[in-house]
């Protein structure tokens, strides 16, 4: 449940909410208009293009599909538990997913389709790593189930039902957080182009660090009290 989850998921999942954003807008700016963060729009376009487009581009979308799916699996590997807790591989996968965006910069500003292949990597990978916190149903790529979500809370409070407020506010700051990074995508792929994935993977890698150096603060204050 998500009234168990520590406060740092919060904090966390509102700047990966924010890496997805900036992710998704340089994706919708840069790719001719797809998204990169969630698969809805890219298995539509996929669907349609098997009647409409060449097989090239139909190949294309497939692969995007493919590599999210990849990502996601890595998260799956590293992350043998739903349980959030403090010494699993959160930082090594966050660092990964910078390294990713990273490389997706390399082959983007060669004009290679493999940098769209990375990114989704990317994105596919943290949407997992998110997803295996306890008892929750959170998403940082994408907003659609955290409306459909609310509107749930919603209607259940009307009906007289006690309204989870941590759990309403926890979507709420997705939803901001993702909406914010579309915004600064949006701007910076104007100054930047492709370059502007920097951005997202300097922030996880801050993440990964931050995270690192908390989980030892934390571990080493353990160790005193046991001593």
């Amino acid at each position: 449940m998500i009234s168990k989850l520590p406060r740092w998921v919060e904090y966390g999942s509102f700047v990966l909410a924010l890496v997805a954003g900036l992710v998704n807008s340089i994706g919708l700016l840069g790719f001719k208009h797809q998204s990169i963060s969630h698969l809805s729009g890219t298995a539509t376009l996929l669907g349609t293009g098997i009647i409409n487009s060449t097989y090239s581009d139909v190949f294309h979308l497939l692969v995007v599909l493919i590599s999210f799916l990849v990502g996601a699996a890595v998260s799956g590997y590293f992350l043998s538990s739903g349980v959030v807790k403090l010494g699993r591989n959160y930082s090594r996968l966050l660092y990964f997913e910078a390294i990713l965006l990273l490389c997706s910069i390399y082959f983007l500003t060669n004009d290679t389709l493999q940098g769209h292949y990375l990114a989704s990597a990317a994105c596919g990978l943290q949407n997992a790593l998110v997803t295996t916190y306890s008892g929750a149903v959170i998403r940082t790529t994408h907003v659609t189930g955290l409306f459909t979500d609310l509107g749930i809370m919603l209607g259940a409070k009307l009906r007289g039902d006690e309204f989870d407020k941590r759990k309403a506010l926890l979507f709420l700051i997705i939803i901001v957080g993702f909406i914010l990074g579309g915004a600064l995508g949006a701007y910076f792929f104007v100054m930047f182009r492709f370059n502007a994935l920097f951005i997202p993977a300097i922030i996880c890698a801050l993440l990964a660090l931050a995270y690192s150096i908390y989980n030892a603060k934390i571990s080493h204050s353990a160790v005193e009290i046991n001593d």
